[in-house]
């Protein structure tokens, strides 16, 4: 995934490009090495979970910096609030949508919601152009507030590491191709744009289908601001699996289609979750607990679609609830 990624940029880099198409041949193949950083490489890798050795994994995370995001904005956004708050609405980050999306039953309403189903897609495609951009700021400053940088000077240096690594990510994957590609600078940025559409809609795809689905529970705390049950029910509740029967599909997204076991043990590698999924389905069926998962990715899609079209019709409700009924 690393050759996928470097390499069609290295060609780009060097000025050796001087058809469009292969420009942008080039970009998209580059798009797809990097979903496949993203959910192969580092994902394992913050989570403590590519190596034994930590030294390892905590230079694989850098992989993250290096195609354009942070891998300490994603450790807090990721591993602490979407795996502590899974479908847990103003918590879990991975719901918190903009206005025109709306991911939770708990969620404001209004009249764009209803066409959310048909142009969702384009703003997947565009969700990690924004993120190496301006979400990673917005997300420092606001993760300050919430108290996850309270050590001295520490919120100063990540802006400052966050900076620097975007500066170089942006050189080589734009500013340079600009000055060495012999071909208008329009096309070249709609060529990195296409880099990213593909990208930003492959990894949106995989880890929303994951938990906005029928089956799928979106619980509320109570007035104390608890949970009802413990946190492995929950992660079976709020999680699907998906394509389980699929090697090929599960290599290509870093075991992400198993994701309720991703969820279990998230300090696992996924290279074994398929064979951990055997175990904790009977588990499951033994205690009487949910166990969801679709057969292949085209069902789980096309009942993520019907879940975002029932969302963009339904008045937010103030109970805990699926959207099975």
């Amino acid at each position: 995934m690393l050759a996928v990624f470097f390499v069609p940029l290295v060609f780009i880099n060097i000025g050796a490009i001087a058809s469009p198409w292969l420009l942008f041949a080039l970009y998209i193949t580059s798009g797809i090495g990097m979903a496949g950083i993203g959910m192969g490489i580092m994902h394992d890798a913050i989570h403590g979970a590519y190596s034994k050795n930590q030294r390892v994994n905590k230079y694989l995370g850098y992989t993250m910096n290096l195609i354009g995001a942070n891998a300490t904005v994603w450790k807090i956004q990721h591993n602490v609030l979407h795996h502590t708050y899974t479908n847990i609405e103003g918590a879990d980050d991975d719901i918190n949508a903009p206005f025109f999306l709306r991911f939770s039953p708990h969620a404001k309403k209004n009249i764009l919601h209803r066409f959310q189903h048909w142009y969702v897609w384009f703003f997947y495609g565009l969700s990690t152009v924004s993120w190496v951009t301006a979400k990673d700021f917005i997300r420092l400053v606001r993760y300050r507030k919430m108290g996850y940088m309270s050590k001295k000077n520490e919120f100063r240096n990540e802006i400052i590491k966050v900076t620097g690594w975007k500066l170089l990510y942006y050189s080589y994957a734009l500013t340079i191709p600009m000055l060495t590609v012999p071909l208008a600078p329009w096309i070249i940025i709609l060529a990195f744009l296409s880099m990213h559409f593909v990208t930003g809609l492959l990894i949106s795809t995989i880890f929303q289908v994951a938990h906005i689905m029928p089956s799928t529970e979106f619980p509320l705390p109570d007035e104390d601001g608890l949970i009802e049950g413990d946190w492995y029910s929950h992660q079976l509740a709020t999680t699907t699996n998906f394509a389980p029967k699929s090697s090929f599909f599960s290599w290509l997204i870093g075991g992400l289609n198993y994701q309720i076991e991703h969820h279990l043990l998230p300090n696992v590698c996924h290279v074994h979750y398929k064979k951990i999924s055997n175990i904790v389905a009977a588990t499951a069926r033994e205690y009487g607990m949910p166990y969801n998962t679709k057969r292949t990715f085209a069902a789980a899609i096309r009942d993520h679609v019907g879940v975002l079209r029932k969302l963009g019709k339904m008045q937010p409700i103030t109970t805990q609830s699926n959207l099975n009924f």
